[in-house]
């Protein structure tokens, strides 16, 4: 690492932190529960580190006749990163897509996606380098 690069990185502490919880929550539950359960356990593990967090937070409607909730974020962590949580056998690119898509509609910069059914979990950070926030 060169040095400088380690202060680029978009919200440093909140990262680790949420990081730390899902390695904790791997740890706990292992690679095959359901989606919900992770949530369950990372809603937890947050309320206990008392971050702030949305659940389930809805995006605002892409075209006019939308359905309400059509597009639901897991978590929307202290209103800055976005967390899409998944537990399949691996991820696809329509999943990235997804991201990417929910952090331009948010307007925000960092996102995560993170797949539990994996042997060795490994975090996506995604960047959205258009948002104006």
């Amino acid at each position: 690492m060169r040095m400088g690069e380690n202060e680029k990185v978009i919200y440093k502490e909140l990262s680790y932190t949420l990081n730390g919880i899902l390695f904790a929550v791997h740890n706990e539950l292992g690679r095959f529960r359901s989606e919900k359960e992770y949530c369950d356990c990372i809603e937890k593990h947050l309320n206990d580190l008392l971050v702030n967090y949305e659940r389930e937070k809805a995006l605002p409607p892409s075209f006019e006749g939308e359905l309400a909730r059509r597009n639901i974020v897991d978590f929307l962590i202290q209103d800055k990163i976005i967390l899409e949580v998944k537990a399949k056998r691996i991820l696809e690119r329509v999943d990235y897509y997804q991201v990417k898509r929910y952090s331009s509609a948010l307007n925000k910069k960092l996102a995560v996606l993170v797949n539990f059914q994996q042997k060795y979990l490994t975090p996506k950070r995604i960047l959205n380098s258009f948002a104006s926030e």
